[in-house]
């Protein structure tokens, strides 16, 4: 354990923090994808453009009204409504044949997206001004306060979807149809419609998660791709479909990532993702934190 007291203990807990709130974002991102994939059954290779255009909405936005809250509402319904155009003219003709040609169209809608907002915007990158300044001392180091906001904001979301699932009556529908499609449709709930709706709340909050870690990374065309390639790892990590496994699966990864970034580069940390991803694989298959069927 002579590693371990190596690293000093104030270093340790601020990568803690880091892991939380960049596995808070990533679980914001992976649930709408989990949302996507365990009602429809569509691997949505276009949800890192649906971030990326959260982050321009708001970059337009905030250059109009100089609000950043404003922003955050407008760039969600935005791009909710953009993906509900998208599963209207590009997936609904398309769902219940084979499921490459849905890979293939969204695959399509991404190149698509991301060539516009090149040529929209330009190669270079943009910024969304965080909404508010400050930081707290945490032993002998300043955290920043808007970190931990968007921790906290990307819970909060979650919590809230999770709570519209359990209770809403759009979220009764939602429920059932992931249960038995043919038999919501018989029972008169709109199947469609539930449909558009959710492929409509997947991207929202995926343009929520542009918005929220915009003013960190940065806004650029290619902003997504990093983000989608993560997301895919939690989905497969957390179990297809499950949104609590999706979450946990995503602060799991990121604090594992934080964690290694102490004794090797970011970008060697990276790849701890990847291993557990190819374990996942060969050893539970159904994911780490999805109980096993009896």
């Amino acid at each position: 354990m002579q590693w371990l007291h190596a690293v000093p203990w104030d270093l340790l807990l601020i990568q803690t923090i880091n892991g939380i709130v960049t596995g808070m974002i990533l679980a914001l991102v992976a649930s709408g994808l989990t949302l996507i994939f365990g009602i429809m059954d569509v691997v949505n290779f276009a949800h890192g453009e649906f971030l990326m255009l959260g982050a321009y909405i708001a970059v337009l936005t905030i250059v109009a009204t100089h609000n950043f809250w404003l922003a955050l509402i407008i760039a969600s319904l935005g791009t909710g409504l953009i993906g509900a155009l998208v599963y209207v003219t590009t997936l609904r003709p398309l769902l219940g044949r084979d499921p490459l040609t849905t890979i293939l169209a969204t695959f399509g809608v991404s190149l698509v997206l991301q060539n516009y907002a090149l040529w929209q915007f330009g190669p270079v990158a943009r910024k969304i001004p965080e909404p508010f300044s400050g930081s707290i001392t945490l032993f002998h180091l300043d955290y920043s306060l808007y970190r931990l906001m968007i921790a906290g904001l990307s819970a909060a979301i979650i919590g809230g979807f999770w709570l519209f699932l359990k209770f809403g009556t759009w979220g009764i529908w939602i429920r059932a149809t992931t249960q038995d499609r043919i038999m919501a449709q018989a029972m008169g709930i709109p199947v469609p419609w539930v449909l558009a709706g959710v492929f409509a709340i997947g991207s929202a909050m995926a343009g929520a998660s542009g918005v929220l870690f915009g003013p960190l990374v940065g806004v650029d065309h290619a902003m997504g791709f990093d983000w989608i390639l993560r997301a895919f790892i939690v989905v497969v990590v957390g179990g297809m479909g499950s949104l609590g496994g999706s979450v946990l699966a995503a602060i799991f990864i990121s604090l594992l990532e934080a964690y290694s970034s102490l004794w090797v580069s970011p970008a060697q940390a990276g790849i701890i993702s990847f291993v557990v991803l190819i374990l996942t694989l060969l050893f539970r298959p159904t994911g780490l934190f999805v109980a096993t069927p009896k």
